[in-house]
Formats: C-alpha cells, sequence, structure tokens
C-alpha cells in the first residue's frame, strides 16, 4: 500500500481514465492513419486533464483478435511507447500514467513504462493458469518481477487482474477469489483488480466487499464502473479504471464523449464532499 499511496496520494478512490488507442500498425484492424492515432491519444489525454482525473492508463484495445505475448511483435512495443511518451507529455509529471499491452504483454508492458517514464502497468495472468480467448495463460509473476528487476524498473507498479475477464477459470474453480487475492499479494503484488465477466460488465461489490480489509494491497475495479454504480465501489475500491462508460453509448468501440467523463467526475466530487 505504501508504494501505491506514494505515487496516488491519500484520496480515496482515484479515477484513472482508459485510453483505448487505434489499432496498431501490423493488427487487422490497422487503417493505416499513425499520425492520427497519435493525435487522438494527446486529444484523449488533454480531455482528461481537463476535468481532473486522478491518473491516465494507455491499453491496445483494438488490436483484435489479440495474440499471445510469444507472438506480439516489436512495432507493437515501438508503437505503444510512442503513444506512451506522447501521452506522458501532456499529462503533468504528478498525475500518474500507465499502460497495459493485450493479450499479456506484461513484460512489453514494463518495458514500455520504464522508456516513457509511466508510473504502473496493468498485468494479466500474475498468478495461476487459465484459458483466455486467446489461448492459454500461464502466471508470470515470478518471470515479471524478475524482469523488472533486470531492468532497473522497480519505481513502476504492477497491478494484477485476477479470475480475468474474457477468461474461463475452470482449472482454477476450487480456488476462492480471496485465495488468489492472498496467492497476488504473496508473489508481491502492488494492487489487485476485480472486474466482471467482459469489458464494460460491471464488477461485483460483494467480491470488491469480499476481499476489503482482507488483503493489504490496495483494490481496484477494472471494468463496468459508471455515474450510477460507482458509489458501490467508492467507499472500498482505491481506485476504478473507467474505459466504455466515458465512450458514446458507454461502448469502448465508440469516440469518447466529454459529457459522459464531465458527468462521471462531477458525481465523484460530490462523494469525496465532507458529509
Amino acid at each position: 500500500m505504501r508504494r501505491f499511496l506514494k505515487i496516488f496520494g491519500q484520496q480515496k478512490c482515484k479515477v484513472i481514465g482508459m485510453i483505448h488507442v487505434d489499432a496498431l500498425p501490423g493488427t487487422p484492424r490497422y487503417a493505416g492513419h499513425w499520425k492520427e492515432t497519435i493525435e487522438k491519444a494527446i486529444y484523449e489525454a488533454n480531455l482528461y486533464k481537463r476535468h481532473q482525473l486522478d491518473a491516465v492508463l494507455i491499453e491496445n484495445m483494438h488490436d483484435i483478435p489479440y495474440v499471445p505475448e510469444r507472438l506480439l511483435g516489436a512495432e507493437i512495443t515501438a508503437c505503444m511507447t510512442r503513444l506512451g511518451q506522447a501521452v506522458r507529455d501532456v499529462i503533468p509529471k504528478e498525475i500518474p500514467c500507465g499502460v497495459q499491452v493485450l493479450a499479456c504483454g506484461n513484460k512489453q508492458a514494463l518495458a514500455i513504462a520504464k522508456a516513457s517514464q509511466l508510473q504502473f502497468i496493468r498485468s494479466e495472468g500474475f498468478v495461476f493458469g487459465h484459458v483466455a480467448d486467446e489461448g492459454y495463460t500461464d502466471a508470470c509473476a515470478g518471470d515479471l518481477l524478475r524482469y523488472r528487476k533486470l531492468i532497473d524498473a522497480e519505481d513502476v507498479l504492477i497491478f494484477t487482474d485476477l479470475k480475468k475477464k474474457h477468461s474461463s477459470h475452470a482449472i482454477t474453480s476450487d480456488v476462492s477469489l480471496l485465495e488468489t487475492a492472498h496467492a497476488a499479494e504473496f508473489f508481491l503484488t502492488d494492487g489487485i483488480v476485480i472486474t466482471g465477466t467482459a469489458t464494460g460488465h460491471a464488477a461485483s461489490p460483494q467480491d470488491l466487499q469480499e476481499l476489503s480489509g482482507r488483503v493489504k494491497v490496495p483494490l481496484l475495479i477494472g471494468s463496468g464502473v459508471t455515474k450510477d454504480n460507482i458509489g458501490l465501489y467508492y467507499k472500498d475500491a482505491n481506485a476504478v479504471i473507467v474505459g466504455s462508460h466515458f465512450k458514446r453509448h458507454g461502448s469502448w468501440l465508440e469516440e469518447i464523449s466529454e459529457e459522459a467523463v464531465e458527468n462521471f467526475m462531477r458525481k465523484v466530487c460530490e462523494l469525496r464532499q465532507p458529509s
């Protein structure tokens, strides 16, 4: 928790705005507009800055269909590094920025964070194997933390998904969410991410309450947070990651809606007022 508070500060329930960057070169949906991809990421970063979000996270969400980490090309790491630097350049230094590389590009994310001076990554598959839609995902904590040490990136926080969305967890059905959280904590996670079953699907408030006060690391909500349900998470979550709700019609595929960002942050400001 100390590492989290050093970067994010003491205020309850930080809001992390997601930037779903356009499909990158080499992926099926890449449209050939690399310069516009950078400009769009900068635009969204400035929008989040204008509405005083607490942190920003970039992700290659549009690179569908995803491939396992071993098949990620060097172009993805290079392009995400360029985008990370572009976002970092417009966001004040005191505001944390992070990166996630799908699917399970956790080492790549660490390298990007190191090169672009980002403060955190979101990692998949940290503890316990599972079957995702891009294939089998093996646990990576030991390898990933050794790599963080190797590249001198220990100041980069690693937030880890548990029982990851878009995945089957039948092979670990006898391992509870709390047991999984304790395993991630034992393996030195810097924060636990709780999600629903798919992008944009709300995480269970009961899952949050099950872990609250029973682990010592920060708890983050990683999907389905909206203006209407933020109150369910606000008390117990150290941070919420918001992406789909900030888009038109609440769909991650759509363009960002400044009105949605403004309305959400107005609700958060109301929750932050002393009762």
